[in-house]
């Protein structure tokens, strides 16, 4: 069956817009789902099993589905994300697809870090913008503990390797979880402030492969502002737009520090996100438990008007938001891994 379409002459865009009036304008695409980590809070030591490679997006698949995001739905930022992103084979030249045209949207990467140094320079080369970088410990024998990998040093590098290359601002992504790495929630923060990096923490969230999050071990928001708060001072900067990281600066600095509360302070009601999986599925909302299979359109022919009808209707019936801690929330079939950051 054919993979690919001629692309239809561009209609005129309309807002990409749910039920609720929010405007959808960033897409997240998976670029795979494996990963070269084993992160604790994230997967099991063993398993998964990895999507079968022909059940991938392929990049012309990619190539289209993001063209028709930006030239027939408004789509105006585009992270590619994984599992670990920089294990997709011939990756810079997928980025210079994505950003060759005129109208392309802004390119963003979320990555473990452990490939960065190699690949930093030709990804900014090809038109990536800017990169987010997990690091959850700056201390060796942990970094190994969490990520079952000894890879902090090639992590380190690699951020240093972003910054050279001008992917700015580089961001630094921290989860907090009790009883392992809270205590260096201060130590990470100076860390960025040093380097000239944005950090940020996020909230540990029910997605993990092997069903163990507890809301227990979650460092609330409340809590990580107060630990920073004891090293640093701290002033709120206004948020922008619907951005997901209520940010405060550090004064007698330039650095910026972030928190990303969605589980104790949701933002669901400005979302405007949307997010495509490795295996071409559409999800209207991290936690949703229904996709709608935009790969079966592209493999069966369907021309570009179908394909927005279908990502129309999917983002239509999108719920008021997630719903953590309600009798009726459902965790997803899929792990963080298998839907995309």
């Amino acid at each position: 069956m054919p993979t690919t379409a001629l692309p239809d002459a561009a209609p005129a865009v309309r807002p990409l817009q749910d039920r609720f009036g929010r405007v959808h304008t960033d897409l997240r695409v998976s670029l795979t789902d494996r990963c070269n980590l084993r992160c604790t809070y994230c997967m099991p030591e063993e398993g998964p099993g990895w999507l079968p490679r022909p059940e991938l997006l392929t990049d012309d698949e990619v190539v289209r589905l993001v063209r028709i995001g930006a030239q027939r739905l408004g789509i105006r930022t585009v992270r590619l994300t994984g599992g670990e992103p920089l294990l997709r084979r011939g990756l810079p030249g997928l980025v210079a697809r994505l950003a060759a045209p005129a109208d392309a949207p802004e390119l963003s990467l979320t990555t473990n870090g452990v490939g960065l140094a190699r690949s930093a320079a030709a990804l900014r080369e090809a038109g990536l913008r800017r990169v987010n970088v997990s690091l959850d410990t700056l201390r060796r024998d942990r970094y190994r503990e969490l990520t079952r990998r000894d890879r902090l040093a090639d992590v380190l590098l690699g951020l240093a390797a972003a910054r050279a290359a001008g992917l700015a601002p580089v961001k630094v992504n921290a989860v907090p979880v009790r009883g392992v790495n809270e205590d260096e929630i201060p130590e990470l923060a100076a860390f960025a402030v040093e380097h000239g990096y944005r950090m940020r923490f996020i909230e540990s969230m029910p997605l993990d492969a092997q069903g163990a999050w507890q809301r227990e071990r979650m460092v609330t928001a409340d809590e990580i502002l107060e630990r920073l708060a004891g090293r640093f001072a701290l002033e709120p900067v206004p948020r922008a737009g619907s951005a997901p990281a209520e940010e405060w600066r550090v004064l007698g600095t330039d650095a910026v520090v972030g928190v990303i509360a969605s589980v104790t302070r949701p933002f669901c009601g400005g979302c405007d996100r949307v997010r495509l999986t490795a295996d071409g599925q559409l999800r209207n909302c991290l936690f949703a438990t229904a996709e709608s299979d935009l790969r079966a359109l592209l493999r069966g022919g369907a021309d570009d008007a179908a394909i927005e009808d279908a990502w129309r209707t999917a983002v239509a019936g999108k719920g008021p938001g997630h719903g953590i801690g309600s009798a009726s929330f459902r965790r997803p079939d899929r792990p963080m891994s298998a839907i995309g950051g």
